[in-house]
């Protein structure tokens, strides 16, 4: 056991690569930038899913939502669930002899209370929730009081933050980014993403978030002076990354690269050949599982998807070829899935849902998808095909084009092949949603009632 690393993973809602590291200029986070420039970037990392609970069952267990079952939200009235709540990280380190701690964000698993989720999933505490101020609170009394065990902790510490909450501050009909203690930035100006319409109401949202991620960053900063202030830098693993693309238009809660790019960053104190590594191979968050394992000096389960990244590291291999992810149950019935190559990403649209989930939680939008095409947001096409190279915000569907058939074949097979490998119930029927049972229960329910 003295061999063991301490693991630190730091985690935040809806941030995508929106941060100084992954070359966003106008947004202030020194504190994930000194962070990476001590860390393996990883820069072509993907979420499985675009939303929190299917994307965060993934991280958290190294398997896809398919095989997992998290196909939608954890939390009430959507109630998805882990089939297996021991397959959690937390549970396979405890087992290894790791103290193991939960603070702020849960979101893959049911949504229950502190005691139950720990038990669960494996954590000797949970202190779910929180707003930056008391995530970083409890985060570092975590660190205080792991720090003097002499046994090796797991720490998982979750940021609400940036995500959109509802504020005073809002205009009627629209929920910002601005939490308590956030407040709009455009010291160093404006980046509007090139899906979006350059416009006032774009850069009004845009310096919301930016506003929201630099108030992020500054716990992270915390969290991490605390680490150093306890003598702990040298022996713990830390991870940082976040569950999928920003909460705008066109980016969360759809396939394309904005809905499912994340930062992920790994910090190996001791080992030389981590520190400032830039990684530009895909990878995929079930890969963090095997990872992490692996760089603790434990086994990695042999029937996880994932492998480890320390051989794209260190010895700069490719570890995978294709990168995959679903959508079905957000806040409604939309199945996806896609495929991801370096150079081609192919999305099939199971449903008639239209072309694009707004993540935006509000009734009156800010910014706008730039390719709006027409008066009416229309609906999905069965096949998107995209040439990454010539037209990396995936703006010119080329399903259709004849010079694309081979690619287009070669895709198609390896989307039916990870499909078919994950037991994905779509291969069979469409997929009843979590509350449907709850919905026919209360039905029956009151027909019984009925004088």
């Amino acid at each position: 056991m003295n061999g063991m690393k301490n693991i630190l993973l730091l985690h935040c809602h809806d941030l995508g690569r929106f941060l100084g590291a992954y070359g966003v200029t106008t947004v202030t986070t020194p504190h994930l930038d000194a962070f990476a420039e001590e860390s393996a970037v990883f820069e072509q990392a993907f979420a499985t899913a675009p939303h929190c609970s299917p994307a965060r069952a993934s991280l958290f267990t190294g398997t896809y939502p398919q095989t997992n079952g998290v196909l939608g939200l954890t939390h009430d009235p959507f109630g998805w669930d882990l089939k297996e709540p021991e397959a959690h990280i937390a549970q396979l380190l405890k087992s290894a002899g790791y103290q193991t701690e939960l603070v702020g964000v849960h979101h893959e698993s049911r949504v229950l209370a502190d005691d139950v989720v720990a038990a669960r999933l494996g954590f000797d505490r949970a202190r779910t929730g929180g707003a930056r101020d008391v995530v970083v609170s409890r985060a570092t009394d975590a660190l205080r009081r792991m720090s003097g065990s002499g046994r090796p902790f797991y720490l998982q510490v979750g940021f609400t933050e940036p995500h959109r909450v509802p504020s005073p501050r809002d205009r009627p009909g629209v929920m910002g980014f601005l939490a308590d203690g956030v407040s709009p930035d455009i010291s160093l100006g404006h980046t509007v993403p090139a899906h979006l319409v350059d416009d006032d109401g774009a850069r009004e949202e845009i310096a919301e978030l930016q506003g929201a991620v630099k108030h992020m960053d500054a716990g992270i900063g915390s969290i991490l002076a605390e680490l150093d202030a306890l003598g702990l830098r040298d022996g713990t693993l830390v991870l940082f990354t976040t569950d999928h693309g920003l909460a705008l238009p066109r980016a969360k809660c759809t396939l394309y690269d904005a809905g499912l790019g994340v930062a992920l960053m790994l910090r190996r104190p001791g080992n030389m050949a981590w520190s400032g590594r830039r990684v530009s191979d895909m990878v995929s968050h079930v890969d963090v599982v095997p990872t992490l394992l692996d760089l603790a000096g434990l086994p990695c389960q042999a029937n996880l998807p994932g492998t480890s990244l320390r051989g794209a590291v260190e010895a700069g291999e490719a570890p995978r070829t294709h990168s995959f992810s679903q959508l079905t149950y957000h806040t409604y019935y939309d199945p996806k899935r896609s495929v991801r190559t370096s150079t081609h990403k192919l999305i099939v649209n199971f449903s008639n849902a239209p072309r694009a989930m707004d993540p935006t939680q509000s009734w009156i939008h800010r910014s706008l998808p730039a390719d709006l095409g027409g008066p009416t947001i229309g609906t999905s096409p069965a096949l998107e095909l995209y040439d990454l190279q010539s037209d990396p915000d995936e703006l010119d569907n080329l399903a259709g084009h004849t010079e694309q058939s081979e690619i287009l074949r070669d895709l198609s097979a390896a989307l039916f092949d990870w499909m078919r490998e994950c037991g994905d119930p779509l291969l069979t029927a469409p997929v009843a949603a979590s509350r449907h049972q709850l919905a026919l229960s209360a039905l029956q329910e009151a027909t019984l009632t009925r004088k």
